[in-house]
């Protein structure tokens, strides 16, 4: 299996492994829009291929963190999808550790992610709240989390995060 940046030839893929990952369309529609999107970033969308075949996604997207003092930007995590008949196998795991490397290696200082409190903790990821980053929309705590990709790149900060409009539009 390699991970690789997204091409065009992948998309028909990418969708269909969001909708079998999640068992509906949004997803796969969400990550059509944000492709399109000011917010997307070229490297940034990366897939899983076994035997020629997309067998996982994930996708990183610039993030406005707003402060008192103006923009600080970040990066949002979502979607990451593997699968079904997949899962379980390491592949999320992949993605996500390269994924990350990804984003550092670009430059970005800090990614935010909404997701399963059990599993982003062990790729460095911890409160969001925590770290003085809020979200405008109902989400518990130990679900709303941020990693420094430079350690102390949030130190001092306070402020709201501003998810792009696909996330909205496209859920």
């Amino acid at each position: 299996m390699i991970i690789r940046a997204e091409t065009a030839d992948d998309y028909a893929g990418i969708y269909e492994v969001n909708w079998q990952a999640f068992e509906r369309a949004a997803e796969s529609r969400l990550v059509n829009m944000l492709r399109e999107s000011e917010h997307y970033v070229p490297g940034l969308s990366l897939v899983a291929v076994k035997d020629g075949q997309v067998v996982g996604h994930i996708m990183f997207t610039r993030l406005a963190i707003e402060t008192q003092d103006g923009i600080i930007e970040s990066l949002s995590l979502a979607p990451v999808a593997v699968l079904p008949a997949f899962q379980g196998q390491g592949i999320g795991s992949k993605l996500v550790t390269e994924g990350l490397k990804a984003c550092k290696t670009l430059g970005f200082k800090s990614v935010v992610v909404v997701g399963h409190p059990e599993y982003y903790p062990r790729f460095g990821f911890s409160s969001a709240r925590a770290k003085g980053i809020d979200a405008p929309f109902p989400v518990p705590d130990e679900a709303f989390m941020v990693q420094e990709l430079v350690p102390g790149a949030l130190d001092g900060i306070r402020g709201m995060i501003r998810l792009p409009k696909e996330f909205e539009v496209g859920m």
